[in-house]
């Protein structure tokens, strides 16, 4: 099975941008779907963005504009781009797949300051 490993994290000020990455340890070619959730303390986790192998990239209607995920097939790698951070995209971020199975990455932490 494919595991996954989220890294790029980090703090960043309200306006900034951070490139969160997503690597997988196998090919990821063949995953439908893969997903990036994220959960803010004390608070549940929420689903933020997927890209499919085929057809359009789908997001959470308070990041659509500001992020952009996008896959890197070659490299099994997929990408969370995020721009004009808010303090409430502040969380941690996963990245996450399902074959019947739940894939969750340990996950990487944003900050974002006022």
């Amino acid at each position: 099975q494919v595991q996954l490993v989220e890294s790029g994290g980090g703090l960043v000020q309200a306006g900034g941008s951070l490139r969160l990455s997503c690597t997988a340890s196998g090919s990821i070619a063949d995953i439908k779907s893969i997903h990036w959730y994220r959960q803010a303390p004390g608070r549940s986790r929420e689903w933020v963005a997927l890209t499919p192998n085929r057809g359009n990239s789908q997001y959470l209607n308070a990041v659509r504009g500001r992020f952009t995920i996008s896959r890197d097939t070659a490299n099994n790698k997929v990408f969370l781009q995020m721009d004009s951070l808010r303090p409430e995209d502040t969380g941690t971020y996963y990245c996450y797949y399902t074959d019947g199975v739940d894939h969750w990455g340990p996950g990487t932490q944003v900050v974002v300051s006022t």
